[in-house]
């Protein structure tokens, strides 16, 4: 199995767990057999800078829009980053839906649906978002299918998760998809994280 290669998008005031979650379960991804990694991580923002997460973590990002290598997968955190500053900035938004006609997968965790549906990405389909901002989904991009109760949504090409942790648990979801249970639960084992969701 060739090594995919995921890109979390980062910015000011991401939530922390969005990525760091992910980017856990993505890097841990091993072939039983070998020990490879399935996955090469990185991480992008718009530009080749510094960034400080929520709460105050300091985060120096791999790449930027201009230098990213090509991505099999993009994984799109939310936090007050994603729905009170990046949903205006138009540069993200575009670099966003460029993504979606390069990619294999587009994730959201949390409020980066709200980056996704701002994008027009999400019209006609199902998605989900934090408990906290299911109305405004849904009120904001009311062609869009908002579900509740639910850790995520798989939509093919476009998966979307609910808040914080649940981007954990998607991010299992999607490691069953491409490479097997087996590897998720090895994955899991190592992580110490509960996949009995997933039966």
């Amino acid at each position: 199995m060739r090594q995919r290669t995921v890109g979390i998008l980062l910015f000011n005031e991401v939530e922390v767990l969005d990525f760091a979650g992910p980017f856990e379960v993505f890097s841990l991804a091993a072939d039983l057999e070998t020990g490879e990694n399935f996955f090469r991580v990185v991480t992008i923002t718009e530009k080749d800078d510094a960034l400080q997460a929520r709460n105050g973590l300091q985060v120096l990002p791999d790449y930027h829009f201009d230098n990213h290598p090509k991505l099999d997968l993009l994984i799109v955190p939310g936090g007050y980053g994603a729905e009170e500053i990046e949903i205006h900035n138009p540069n993200v938004i575009e670099w966003i839906l460029k993504q979606q006609s390069e990619v294999d997968i587009i994730a959201s965790v949390c409020t980066g649906a709200l980056l996704l549906a701002k994008a027009g990405m999400l019209d006609g389909k199902k998605a989900t978002t934090h408990w906290l901002d299911l109305d405004r989904l849904a009120n904001e991009f009311p062609k869009v299918d908002v579900l509740r109760g639910v850790k995520f949504v798989d939509q093919g090409v476009l998966v979307t998760s609910a808040g914080i942790s649940a981007g954990i648990n998607m991010s299992f979801h999607l490691l069953v998809r491409l490479c097997g249970k087996a590897v998720a639960e090895q994955t899991a084992k190592r992580m110490e994280y509960d996949i009995s969701f997933m039966g």
